[in-house]
């Protein structure tokens, strides 16, 4: 988990006061941390250094997976994919990327999104030594 802020901080250096709605879920010796933000809550420095488009129609999500470890928890590689589906039910599959920063792995990818609206997130968690994890979650997008 500590891994896991810790790339979460250095990608994602927001506004004092916003409060980033991070989850967590375990299965199995799994812990996946997901997140899920409009990329204009990000500073302009942080999403050019990080590949992100910082746009008021673009959303970020956030997937990390982290495997228990003898000591501590360790990220590990997975094969992610994603979807986001709006209230018309409309889906957009979305292109994961994995992004390394030092110890931790994690991977992005931008849905497109309209101010207050929500998209539900189907995920599916490939670790590379482990089962299928299967995430669905939901986010109302506020640009402010």
């Amino acid at each position: 988990m500590r891994l896991f802020r810790l790339g979460l901080a250095g990608l994602l250096l927001l506004a004092p006061a916003l409060a980033v709605a991070q989850s967590s879920t375990k299965r199995g010796e799994y812990t996946v941390h997901y997140s899920a933000l409009p990329t204009t809550l990000l500073t302009p420095e942080v999403a050019r250094n990080s590949g992100i488009t910082r746009s008021a129609s673009r959303g970020l999500l956030n997937i990390a997976v982290l495997k228990d470890g003898e000591i501590m928890p360790e990220a590990v590689t997975a094969s992610v994919e994603a979807a986001a589906i709006n209230p018309a039910g409309q889906r957009q599959n979305l292109r994961m990327r994995e992004v390394r920063e030092g110890s931790a792995i994690y991977y992005l990818g931008e849905p497109r999104i309209s101010e207050g609206e929500r998209l539900d997130f189907e995920v599916r968690i490939t670790p590379a030594d482990g089962e299928q994890i299967t995430l669905r979650f939901a986010t109302h997008f506020h640009n402010r």
